[in-house]
């Protein structure tokens, strides 16, 4: 009875029947108005007694362990179905019913969750960037980008999309050749290689993952490039010198905001004076929150997306200019998408790779990821940074036109295998 006043609460224009262990069935929405069949109606079954008391109690982390163990099943849709229909009245502003203490008491805890000094750091990262290798080349594109892709039109595929982005970033940093460029969180070097190739410049990729790094530096000697692009396993707060232009991209979700003034103090020792560093990452549009229990615990140890009101103030205080911001609102959604569709199309090779249970937790992952920035306020924001006002022209003119010059000069893309 508890969950049912959660759903009845919850559920407004979806079309939701649930199936109690049971095996009676109870609908929601415009399932609970409407008679006969429904092509839109998303079922479900709950296997364990136990599972609505926790899916009402604490649904941000038993909704994705009740998928991931068996006890929730889908009759009719798909995980992405269901969350959709739960959350799509909500908006970024909702809160889930009986939420209000556990709230409070993870507010109180979030600053500890996010505490990464360099061993944890480091040793969380190790957790979800140095699964199998083959895991993420079932679903990412063929440069293995791991982050917000940039669609220039709807119809644009994963891999022009993820070219895109890099082509879009590349603009933004104004590189000339002989540039000195430094990638804080490199991934697995795909745009370390596109700024050496296409732009000229020398460029330094540091991870803290051990599976990153070694494809990284294979894809660099397989194209050529191990003379003007080096990785190294290393944290950032331990780097020394100067760079012309540094960027970072899908790595600040791991920084944690603990440790903010220490990251933009270390962008201000390691930029020339004369510098331009770009910041890509993850926000929430509803201000300062917390991360779910379920990606906390399973996905991201750890791992934080911020508003940028926590952000900013200490930009300003680390004595950076903020030079540019661009908000990208759908684009992940669109990514995760691909992402979501690709992995379910590969689903008997994940299985053979690590197991079902690892499968359907990696599908919640990512269609949970997927509505979130459909329906709860996560987009992604570009921020530019110098330390000049004049580092950069008044007009963002030379964004366009950088990104035309780039198109013009990019190599047929080849792409060597990582599997």
């Amino acid at each position: 009875m508890l969950l049912h006043g959660v759903l009845k609460r919850l559920v407004k224009t979806g079309a939701l029947t649930v199936i109690d262990h049971h095996g009676r069935p109870r609908d929601y929405g415009i399932a609970a108005n409407t008679d006969g069949p429904n092509d839109r109606r998303v079922v479900i079954r709950l296997h364990k007694p136990s599972t609505a008391w926790r899916l009402a109690l604490n649904p941000k982390l038993a909704l994705g362990e009740a998928y991931m163990d068996g006890e929730l099943t889908m009759e009719q849709g798909s995980i992405f179905d269901f969350l959709t229909t739960v959350v799509q009245d909500m908006g970024p502003h909702g809160a889930l019913p009986f939420q209000g203490v556990q709230r409070l008491f993870e507010r109180g805890l979030r600053l500890w969750y996010q505490f990464n000094p360099e061993a944890a750091a480091s040793r969380r990262v190790r957790h979800h960037y140095d699964l199998d290798g083959r895991l993420y080349d079932l679903f990412l594109d063929t440069d293995k980008q791991y982050s917000c892709a940039y669609f220039p039109t709807p119809e644009a595929t994963l891999e022009q999309a993820q070219l895109a982005k890099k082509r879009h970033i590349a603009a933004k940093l104004k590189l000339e050749p002989g540039m000195k460029v430094l990638e804080i969180g490199c991934g697995w070097g795909g745009l370390a290689l596109y700024l050496a190739e296409t732009c000229g410049v020398e460029v330094t990729g540091i991870t803290l993952s051990h599976e990153q790094h070694a494809i990284a530096t294979r894809r660099a000697q397989e194209r050529g490039l191990s003379d003007r692009v080096k990785f190294h396993i290393q944290d950032y707060r331990t780097l020394a010198g100067q760079f012309d232009r540094i960027v970072s991209v899908g790595m600040f979700e791991h920084v944690g905001v603990p440790h903010y003034r220490e990251y933009f103090t270390g962008i201000h020792r390691l930029l020339k004076d004369d510098g331009v560093a770009l910041l890509h990452s993850i926000g929430r549009s509803e201000g300062p929150g917390t991360t779910p229990a379920f990606i906390r615990k399973y996905i991201f140890p750890g791992g934080y997306i911020p508003a940028l009101s926590e952000v900013i103030p200490v930009v300003e205080q680390s004595q950076l200019w903020v030079t540019d911001i661009e908000i990208l609102r759908l684009h992940y959604a669109e990514t995760l998408k691909h992402w979501r569709e690709r992995f379910l199309a590969q689903w008997d090779k994940a299985k053979s790779l690590y197991d079902e249970r690892f499968c359907r937790m990696w599908e919640f992952y990512l269609a949970a990821s997927e509505v979130t920035f459909r329906h709860w306020g996560h987009m992604v924001f570009q921020a530019q940074l110098a330390k000049k006002v004049d580092a950069l022209p008044i007009t963002r003119d030379y964004m366009n036109e950088g990104e035309r010059a780039l198109a013009a000069r990019e190599k047929p893309q080849r792409f060597a295998k990582t599997a």
